[in-house]
Formats: structure tokens, C-alpha cells, sequence
């Protein structure tokens, strides 16, 4: 019996590639099968997994013989029928990038699907195993004396070019805070240890992707706003998102505040777009701040260069499929990261839009 675990793979864009030379990094793993239908992305994914198969479907991809499991990296509005397909004919674990769905019209397929699937899928959520960030979320009550404001701020570069230029458009991704921001309100929901009750959020598209047309149409998507989500537990949080800042020195800062004090992970943006005449990139950063005594404790978190030349997301992609393997073999009992967890994340991004819509606070019992 082979030790190997083979990966099937759906969609090979830029995420999908990311994960590609993230996998080949783990010891007796193997992409075997690849559904990629672009050429040019075929052609890409080639260099990252030479022994890999490609096919023209994703039936023939479970047909494959060697499969273990399967990643999902296509775009956000195939997700849910492609969990639907392979539910039909061969469940095996999943790893499903987000968003896990983009409209709550897919809610009732999504419930099925999660009722009568017998095997584990896990939701990408890259940004919980940042290091930095990892570091925060296991100190943050003790260093806090119990988070009662956690803020959560990006300022990043604009939405990049994908194929078919599908992130261009709400119908497509969900809308900006559905799409790149459920990261950000699952981190939320793991680092409070609480669920959302009310979203009120105000956003635009001020600065990106106004020149543009496809097919006649200028993109819609939102580059820019503030979101205040308060909890069952009393405790309140805020993302505030900037796609036109790429020229700040950490991409993401976040911070939890309680009674006993303060604790902060800066977190710099992917290191390809960090000038060659500033020298070194920043490093990742972990500060506690009591308030007695005073006195900011900061610690730097390195990552290892290999695994931040394999992505754009701080090494998180490879320590998130270090995870998943256990999983798949058997030496975890249930996924890190639920279709639960998925849910909750797209249905917080999805109150953002509507509150932003609706010029009002939006309960999420209304979306529930």
C-alpha cells in the first residue's frame, strides 16, 4: 500500500497555483489529477506539479484512480455545484477554498449537502494560520483579560487580474465583503469565541477598476469601507479594508483591547510586491501591551523563506494543508475549520453588503 496521499485539484488560477507549490513542499503528498480548463493556467500548473494528469471534467478527475482528496481553488460562484457533483459520484475529503458560496439562494443545496455528505471538508481560511496572526489568537484572552474591542484593519493592493475577469463582479464573488473580507469576519467569530448578531457597514468604489469595461460593463465591486459587527457575548469588532493602500508597510494590523490590555499582530503584504530599494521586507510582528505595568512587549515572528516564496499569504497555505493532511490520514478527527464556520463567514460578509446597500444595520437573523 502506497504512503503517498494523492490531491485532486479543481482550478489551478493564481490561488490554485499557490497551493500547488505549497503541497509540493509536504513530505508524501502528490497533485495526481488536475481540472483546469484555461490553457494558459494548464500550462503554469504543469511547472508546479509535472506528474500530475490533467482532464477535461471534473467527472473524469474523480474517476482518476489515485485520489485521496481534493482541493477546490476555482472561481467563488462554482463551489457549491462542484461540491454537488462530487457528492454524487465519489465523496472523499475536501478542502474548499473561500468564499463557500455567493448567494444565499445556494443556502438549501449547501444544508443538503452538508447533511448527507459522509466525508470531511474543510474550509480554506488562510489568514488563521498566518504566524502572527496564530500567535495573537492564542494569546489574545490572557493578554487582554478577555477581549472586549477587536479591530481588524487591511490595507492592501487592488484586486488582481483573474481569468475570465470574474472577481470583477458582485454576481461573480459575492461581493467585496463576502469575497476577500470572510477571512476577516472568521477570525473574528474564532478569536472572540462568539457569534455575530448585528452588522452595520459603510463602503464604495472610490479609487479601483472605474476604467475598466468588459463586455460593456464597469466592474462593481467595492474597494474600500469600514464594518462594526457586535456579538452574543457583549464584545464588538470592526474590519476597516483599503484595496488602494498597497503602499503601507504592514498589510494587515489587528488588535484586541480588554480590561487588562492590548495585543496586536502586524503582518506585512506578499513579499513579490515589496520594493527592491527598501531592502528586506518587514517581519512579521507580535506586540503585548499591559496596561500595568506599562510597557509593549514586541516579538518578532519570522516565516521561513522557502514557504514565503511558495505564497502570497505569510506561509498560512502550507500550515493549512499540514492540517488537512491529518485529516485526510486519519490523525485528526474533524476539520479545523467547518462548512459551519464557511457559512457564518459569507453570511457576515453578506450582511456588510446589504448594510452598505441599505444605508442601515442589518441583524443576521435576517440572513439566517
Amino acid at each position: 500500500m502506497s504512503n503517498i496521499t494523492h490531491y485532486g485539484i479543481i482550478g489551478c488560477g493564481m490561488m490554485g497555483q499557490e497551493h500547488l507549490r505549497n503541497i509540493a513542499l509536504l513530505p508524501d503528498t502528490q497533485v495526481s489529477v488536475i481540472f483546469e480548463p484555461d490553457a494558459d493556467m494548464q500550462a503554469t500548473a504543469a511547472n508546479f506539479a509535472p506528474d500530475a494528469t490533467f482532464v477535461d471534467s471534473i467527472s473524469a478527475l474523480l474517476d482518476h484512480p489515485e485520489l485521496d482528496c481534493i482541493l477546490i481553488a476555482s472561481p467563488n460562484f462554482r463551489h457549491v455545484e462542484q461540491l454537488q457533483e462530487i457528492a454524487a459520484k465519489r465523496p472523499v475529503p475536501i478542502l474548499v477554498e473561500k468564499p463557500l458560496f455567493t448567494d444565499p439562494a445556494q443556502l438549501p443545496a449547501l444544508n443538503t449537502f452538508i447533511e448527507t455528505y459522509p466525508a470531511p471538508v474543510w474550509v480554506a481560511m488562510e489568514y488563521r494560520y498566518m504566524p502572527p496572526v496564530a500567535a495573537m489568537v492564542d494569546c489574545a484572552q490572557d493578554s487582554t483579560g478577555g477581549i472586549k474591542m477587536l479591530t481588524i484593519r487591511e490595507h492592501r493592493f487592488p484586486f488582481l487580474k483573474k481569468v475570465g475577469d470574474w472577481n470583477r463582479f458582485n454576481r461573480y464573488t459575492g461581493g467585496t465583503f463576502v469575497e476577500k473580507c470572510c477571512h476577516f469576519f472568521d477570525l473574528m467569530r474564532l478569536t472572540l469565541g462568539a457569534e455575530p448578531l448585528r452588522v452595520m457597514a459603510s463602503g464604495g468604489q472610490d479609487a479601483n477598476h472605474l476604467d475598466e469595461t468588459y463586455d460593456g460593463e464597469t466592474p462593481d465591486i467595492l474597494d474600500n469601507g469600514y464594518v462594526i459587527v457586535d456579538f452574543d457575548n457583549g464584545t464588538r469588532a470592526m474590519l476597516e479594508l483599503c484595496m488602494f493602500a498597497e503602499g503601507a508597510r504592514y498589510q494587515e494590523e489587528i488588535s484586541a483591547v480588554g480590561p487588562k490590555g492590548k495585543v496586536e499582530a502586524l503582518v506585512p503584504g506578499p513579499g513579490r510586491f515589496w520594493p527592491d530599494h527598501l531592502g528586506d521586507a518587514p517581519i512579521p510582528q507580535l506586540i503585548v501591551s499591559p496596561r500595568a505595568p506599562k510597557g509593549p512587549e514586541l516579538r518578532e515572528i519570522p516565516v521561513d523563506p522557502t514557504l514565503l516564496e511558495a505564497g502570497d499569504h505569510n506561509g498560512s497555505t502550507f500550515y493549512q494543508h499540514q492540517k488537512f493532511l491529518e485529516l485526510v490520514r486519519g490523525q485528526r478527527s474533524a476539520p479545523e475549520v467547518s462548512i459551519h464556520d464557511g457559512i457564518m463567514a459569507v453570511l457576515m460578509g453578506m450582511a456588510a453588503q446589504r448594510s452598505i446597500a441599505e444605508n442601515r444595520a442589518v441583524a443576521m437573523s435576517e440572513l439566517m
